[in-house]
């Protein structure tokens, strides 16, 4: 069972919301916390702290009565969850709120304990608040979306509880369910951070992965099918390039190859004394870019992943919140450890090289259905008929169109900054927009990689080689063949589309 001890891994993340494992949270952490709450509300006593006795935002020059500042906390959370648009997906919103709880956990936010435990009562029982994806303009924080969360928290809004959108009353009186104690600032503490765009960010990079692997591998059996050299994957020539994804790439390729018998050695049939009077070559001496190019495509690829999970996992395990307690030091610090700038660059950073791979799956998918450029394949790789039948011409339109979504959702937040808030937030992260619009991305990337792996799976059919391919290529093929049988005749191609989307979105590609 993992345990919040202020330190959580992507492969926690992993855990508790794919493979829902619950938690713990350890002892010390809500010893910490109560110590933080405690110092907070005797250190606030005669003194001018933000959120505390203060009105928010520019409406922090407002004293607020000792009387009114639980009030103020109540107030704070309804008015500001105000989010619009379409819900956010549960898997996504249960990731924000581990995200939230374990930066709650360091003691830096003066909230009371309860906070830490409902939340961790919701995680453990599926519970997931009701977000909306438009509100966010992540600076102070995720405060729309947040605030949302902190609805639930004190009994209030909606959320989803099995499959179904309830009332959260209802669910936690179900569930025996006592909404958190509001007593001194745990409106600001709840709503005043980066925690759903840095949870969304998590499943982005955890399907982003999810992606890369299924697309390493439509790179390789493409690479198979063709018959191409091998040379252009070989680690004397990758390792002559200093970067590691480069490296990691090619070596995944060969690894995926290493046991096909349709792969070719360049010194067997052109490194020989048997071309001396040939003056044009039949067969292509190199590869299209799209196959001879994929470790220095996808490895800049892989550098950034492994760039973004690392910014991520260390935002996660940080302090953003305003302002910061210090206990140790005894001290209140007013700043912007709220603002989420390092999460929209690093998500879009991740949606660029989500939507190049796209690119890259769209441009093999085209050679594969041109019949002009791989000199081995029927147009759209058609078994039927040509000009009665239609092949795989029909799905191409579909990932050539979205592949251009991607090409232009790829352009950034990060430098769209509006003020706001009577200029007090004169310059934002948009963190959280950047987040779902690489969620978006994303989808869409699985889509064109599922349209291009029935392509290769028609082309394995085609060429009758289903018994000399890779064992993992083998493998893929007969995934693919349990969802799509082999087709000479035109058929409804979405369902086939749709469902091998689902499957190499929710499987590991081993």
């Amino acid at each position: 069972m993992p345990q919040i001890k202020g330190k959580l891994e992507i492969t926690d993340f992993y855990s508790i919301i794919f493979d829902e494992e619950e938690i713990s949270v350890d002892d010390k952490v809500i010893q910490t916390v109560q110590e933080s709450f405690d110092f907070l509300k005797e250190f606030s006593k005669n003194k001018v702290i933000y959120g505390v006795n203060t009105g928010f935002g520019p409406m922090a020059q407002y004293k607020i009565k000792d009387s009114q500042t639980i009030q103020l906390q109540y107030n704070l959370i309804r008015s500001h969850a105000s989010g619009t648009g379409n819900p956010i997906a549960p898997k996504y919103v249960k990731a924000a709120m581990l995200a939230r709880l374990n930066t709650l956990s360091l003691g830096n936010s003066g909230v009371h304990p309860s906070a830490i435990e409902v939340m961790t009562s919701l995680i453990n029982k599926n519970i997931t608040p009701l977000i909306y994806e438009h509100g966010g303009v992540g600076a102070s924080g995720d405060l729309v979306q947040l605030a949302h969360l902190a609805l639930v928290l004190i009994g209030e809004g909606e959320v989803f509880y099995k499959g179904e959108r309830r009332p959260t009353k209802e669910v936690f009186e179900i569930e025996s369910i006592t909404p958190i104690e509001v007593k001194l600032r745990e409106g600001l503490g709840l709503i005043n951070g980066t925690s759903v765009m840095t949870g969304v960010g998590i499943v982005n990079a955890i399907y982003t992965r999810r992606l890369l692997e299924w697309v390493i591998s439509c790179s390789s059996a493409i690479n198979e099918i063709v018959q191409a050299y091998d040379d252009h994957l070989s680690s004397d020539l990758n390792e002559t390039k200093r970067h590691h994804g480069q490296r990691e790439i090619a070596r995944s390729m060969r690894s995926h190859l290493k046991d096909s018998s349709l792969t070719r050695k360049r010194e067997h049939h052109l490194y020989t004394d048997t071309n001396g009077n040939v003056s044009v070559f039949e067969e292509k001496v190199q590869e299209y870019y799209s196959l001879r190019c994929v470790p220095q495509i996808l490895g800049p690829v892989l550098d950034t992943l492994n760039s973004v999970e690392n910014v991520l996992i260390e935002e996660v395990n940080s302090a953003n919140d305003n302002p910061i307690v210090n206990v140790e030091k005894k001290n209140v610090y007013h700043g912007g450890n709220f603002h989420g700038d390092y999460i929209s660059l690093e998500m879009d950073k991740l949606k660029i090289v989500v939507a190049k791979m796209s690119m890259l799956a769209e441009r093999q998918l085209n050679y594969l259905l041109n019949s002009k450029l791989n000199d081995i394949l029927p147009p759209f790789v058609n078994l039927g008929t040509l000009g009665l039948n239609f092949g795989m011409q029909g799905v191409q339109f579909t990932a050539t169109s979205t592949t251009a979504e991607n090409q232009m959702l790829s352009n950034p937040m990060y430098v769209h900054s509006i003020p706001n808030n009577n200029d007090n937030q004169d310059i934002v992260s948009m963190g959280t927009n950047a987040a779902l619009i690489t969620k978006k991305v994303i989808e869409n990337a699985f889509e064109v990689v599922a349209i291009e792996m029935i392509t290769v799976v028609q082309a394995i059919e085609y060429l009758q080689v289903q018994d000399v391919v890779s064992t993992k290529t083998k493998n893929m093929y007969d995934a693919v063949r349990k969802i799509v049988p082999a087709f000479k005749e035109d058929t409804v191609m979405y369902p086939y589309v749709n469902q091998v989307k689902e499957y190499i979105t929710n499987h590991k590609n081993n």
